[in-house]
This record gives structure tokens, sequence and C-alpha cells, in this order.
């Protein structure tokens, strides 16, 4: 269905609403409170629609694969200056790319008459082509028959290499009875007509190699012949399927406010990653650009059952993704005001570090919430910078683990190489022993357990991390409940790997504790901290020879 109105008026009065001074960052944003209370009347239609059918894994009734999804609205100003929203889905809703009440996507592939749906229809003619000739029986008889003459010629020369084997053993037994029975002249004509066997045994055995060779180049050409014709088909499918995909990357094109169109292959240089500029925020800005709508405030979250291997909440506000959204927003923001980015203001800023413990060969310190461990690509302030401030002296890596940059706590530093390869070593070998301490959104019900989920880092929208079982990394994670509160849970976390966000994700994703921690707004929602603290560490002191047990207890 063709979208009809996708302009649409604030059914809520928002007269005593003031505007955002600038637009929203969409990398990460607090969502304004026109945007709020768009996507609390997107969320009532999401609940009470009936123009289509799609199964979010909120109902135990609904069919179809269970498919959450990514929705997003945009507070835009017409020219009457009057204030609604757009609303937009990422992907497809349905097995649709078009709806009502929805603005339609920056280039719609599933158009009947478009060019990619009557070139698409050219590459299935090729598929079946393929198929077809893949699939035919005489095919199917010439690689029979080449592999009849394979293991034809396999056996054939076995059992004339065993009967040549024999017949030597044999002609050895005459020769030897040959030189002991008989004269010397007897002797000679046995040993002549021996070898004169043996030559002609060896003349025969060349000729059935030649024999089978021949055979078999035969049955392999045929077979070449008939493969070189699927193959000509493939590379003239592959060669339309390339033009196909530059031609859509020339027509994917988005505007910004300035009217300059730049297509998605300009974008990302020809080589843009799969379901680029169908995310919800493209198509928003897309539309509102070319109708003359002046953006005013944008918003995303997720609608549905959480996919297996990301961390999405139902209802939840979520920030632009960064490997197919960013470069594509760069452009279609390009010249407007927008909100501060905070991840290029320094965190620590009046901020300390504390020395649990220190002496000539090593540091342990309190590491503040919101402080970089190492320097980052915008902000050099760190604990590895204020370490080697306070100790020009130390060398090597200094830093001998990290936490991230919300997490408080423990942070052990090493002020020479050699103790920080030893210290290093203590981590590999699994034997330095670390609490955290955590406060969970919710509350858990068993006492303790255990977590293996593992990690790889999702490449569409760094640095969150994806639960992956095959190509992830290990993480284990034990844990045990300390006290449960109203609507929270403390708890001991005791991570046995040290993979990256590896207790945040083990607390939020479903098949971990399903409960995010308290303030993690990358896998749950944004408080005044994040409380995770690195609460114990305990390691052995490569120089002092002692082990060593230091607590930084936090009040959570």
């Amino acid at each position: 269905m063709k979208n009809a109105i996708p302009f649409i008026a604030f059914q809520q009065n928002i007269s005593g609403i003031d505007l955002p001074q600038k637009f929203t960052f969409p990398f990460y944003y607090e969502p304004h409170e026109l945007s709020k209370i768009a996507s609390q009347e997107l969320q009532q239609y999401l609940e009470t629609q009936t123009d289509w059918k799609h199964n979010f894994g909120l109902q135990e009734d609904g069919e179809g694969l269970v498919i959450g999804k990514m929705f997003g609205v945009l507070v835009v100003q017409n020219q009457a200056n009057e204030l609604g929203y757009l609303a937009a889905f990422s992907g497809k809703l349905a097995d649709s790319n078009e709806h009502l009440h929805f603005v339609p996507p920056v280039f719609d592939m599933l158009q009947h008459d478009g060019f990619f749906k009557q070139e698409e229809k050219i590459l299935n003619v090729y598929n079946r082509k393929i198929e077809d000739l893949e699939k035919e029986a005489a095919f199917f008889s010439l690689q029979e028959k080449l592999a009849s003459t394979l293991s034809l010629a396999e056996k054939d020369k076995a059992e004339k290499k065993e009967q040549s084997k024999q017949n030597k053993i044999i002609r050895d037994e005459i020769r030897i009875k040959a030189e002991n029975e008989l004269d010397f002249e007897s002797y000679k004509t046995v040993q002549k007509k021996l070898s004169k066997e043996s030559q002609l045994e060896s003349i025969q055995l060349k000729q059935m190699n030649h024999f089978w060779k021949l055979e078999i180049a035969n049955a392999q050409q045929k077979v070449d012949d008939f493969q070189t014709k699927i193959n000509q088909l493939k590379e003239e499918r592959k060669a339309k399927s390339a033009a196909l995909q530059q031609k859509l990357f020339e027509q994917y094109s988005f505007l910004n406010q300035s009217g300059i169109s730049k297509s998605l292959g300009a974008i990302f240089e020809g080589n843009p990653p799969a379901s680029a500029g169908e995310c919800a925020a493209p198509k928003l800005l897309h539309y509102a650009f070319a109708n003359q709508l002046k953006p005013i405030a944008l918003a995303e979250f997720w609608w549905g059952q959480s996919p297996k291997s990301e961390i999405r909440k139902h209802g939840h506000f979520y920030p632009a993704c960064t490997g197919k959204c960013k470069p594509i927003l760069a452009h279609m923001l390009d010249g407007m005001e927008l909100d501060d980015n905070p991840l290029l203001q320094n965190p620590a800023e009046n901020k300390e570090l504390t020395f649990l413990y220190d002496d000539e060969y090593l540091s342990v310190v309190h590491k503040p919430a919101e402080f970089l461990s190492v320097p980052g690509k915008s902000i050099q302030d760190s604990v590895y910078s204020r370490y080697k401030e306070k100790f020009p002296e130390a060398s090597g890596p200094l830093i001998v683990h990290r936490l991230d940059m919300s997490t408080s706590g423990i942070l052990l530093l090493a002020k020479s190489t050699e103790t920080y390869l030893n210290l290093q070593a203590q981590f590999m070998k699994r034997t330095v022993q670390k609490r955290y301490v955590a406060l969970l959104s919710g509350k858990i019900e068993q006492d303790s357990g255990e977590i293996n989920l593992p990690l790889r880092v999702d490449l569409d929208n760094r640095p969150n991390q994806l639960v992956c079982y095959q190509y992830g990394k290990p993480a284990k994670t034990q844990w045990k409940v300390i006290e449960r509160r109203e609507n929270t849970t403390l708890l001991h976390f005791f991570p046995i790997t040290g993979r990256t966000h590896q207790l945040r994700v083990h607390a939020a994703h479903p098949e971990g504790l399903n409960t995010p921690i308290v303030g993690d707004d990358l896998y749950g929602t944004k408080a005044d901290r994040l409380y995770l603290h690195a609460e114990a560490i305990r390691f052995w002191h490569p120089v002092l020879r002692k082990e060593m047990d230091v607590v930084d207890e936090v009040g959570f």
C-alpha cells in the first residue's frame, strides 16, 4: 500500500513544549520530549493497527517468523510552521517496503516495474538455466562415466601391478633354480627368456597406463565441456549482477538540507555494507528534505523480541548504528547544527586517580567511572596518560588490563616491561582473581550461576558486542547474588575471561541474566552512571614474591 500522508499531526497537546535549539546528535542522545511523545503515539499505533500483520514476538499466537524491528520518528515542521512527525521502520515490515503511516524507502527495490525487479527477472532466468544444466541427466551421465572410468582404471592398474609383482617373484625363483641346477649355456637361455618376459610385461604396463590416461582424459573432457557451458552462464550472471549492484548504488541517493544528493556508492566509495540505507534515520531525513520539511528532533526505538545475537529491549531507545548509518548521516546532516557530541568531551575532567597500592614495581589504582583506561581517538586524557605523567621513568605498556570507560574500580599498572609481561602471563593463565559488584535493573531469582556466551564485536555498530556461537571468542562469567531490593538486584560478578563488555552483555542478554546493569547506555537504559565496579583483585607480586589482595569498596 502506498503512503498517503506520511506527515502525522500530534494527537497530544504540545503547545507548551519548547523546541530544541539544535538537532539531535543521532549516535548518542537523550530523546527530546517531542520525540518521546511521537514515539509513544507511534507505539500506540503499532499496538492497535490492523493495516498489516507482522510477528514481533509479543504475542504467543503470532504467525510466521518472529522479527523484532527498529522504528524511528522524526519531529518536523512544515512550511506552514505546523509541527508533526514522520515515522519509519528499518528494512522491510510485513514483507513490504511501503505502508500507510510510514515514509517510503529512499529507493524501493521491490517496485514491480522498477529496474531492479526487471533486472532481477533476468538474473533469475540465468539461475534457472544454470540449475537446469547442473541437474541435466546428460551431465550426471558424463560425471558417472568419469567416476566409473577412474574407478576401473585404478582397479585395473592395481590388479596388473599385483600380477606383475607375483610374476617377478616366480621369475626370481626360476632364475635361482636354473642357476643352481643347469649348466651355464642352459642357464643363459633361461635368463634370456625371463628377461624378455619382464620387458614384455613392462611394455604392457606402459600400454595399460597410456590406455587409461586417454580414457580418463576423454571422459574428463566431456565433463569439462559441459561444465564450461555452466561456468560461462555463471560468469555472465556475475557480470550482470555486478552491473546491477553498481546501478543500484548510483540510484540509491540521499539528500541533505542543501538539496545535495549523494549516492550510496559515492558515500561508501563503491563498497557499501549490506542493507546500508535501509535504516529508519536515513529514510526519515531523506523524506523530510525531499518534501521541504524541517527536521526538529530524532529518536529510534526497538519494537518486539530481541534478536538472538544483539541486545535489544522492547520499547527502548537506541542510537543510529555506526557501520551503516554514520557515513550516510555525515552527508545528510552536513551543515546542520547538532547537539554536542558527548564522545568528544573529556569525561575525566576534574576527576582524580586514587592509589590503592604503589611500590617501585607496580601500582593498583581506583579508576573513577567515565574515565578512559587508555587514550582514545579524540580524547588523550586517560589512566595511561596520567600515570605516565606521574611516573615518566616507567616503561612498557603500563596498563596490564583495562576497564570500560564507564566502569569504575581497580586497575593494575606495571612500571617496567618485565613486570608487565609477568602480570600479563598471570592474566593469560587465569590465575588472577577479580571480583566486580553490579546493580542490575530487575529481580534475579537464582542465587548464583555461570554464564557462557561467546562474544565478538558488532562490525556494523562498534563498540557494541554480539553473542556469536560461530565466530565469537569464549566468554565465561560466574555470579552470586548479594542482595535483592525492591526493583534491583545487587550481585558479584567473577569473570573467568576478560572480553570487551563481557559483564554488561552477560547481564543484559536474554540467554544470560536478561537484566541489564543499571545505567548501561549500550545494552540497557541510561542513568546517572553505570553501576558496575571492579571491587577486588588478587594476583602474585612478581618481584616481592607474595600474594596481593586489594579491595576497593563502593556503595551501590
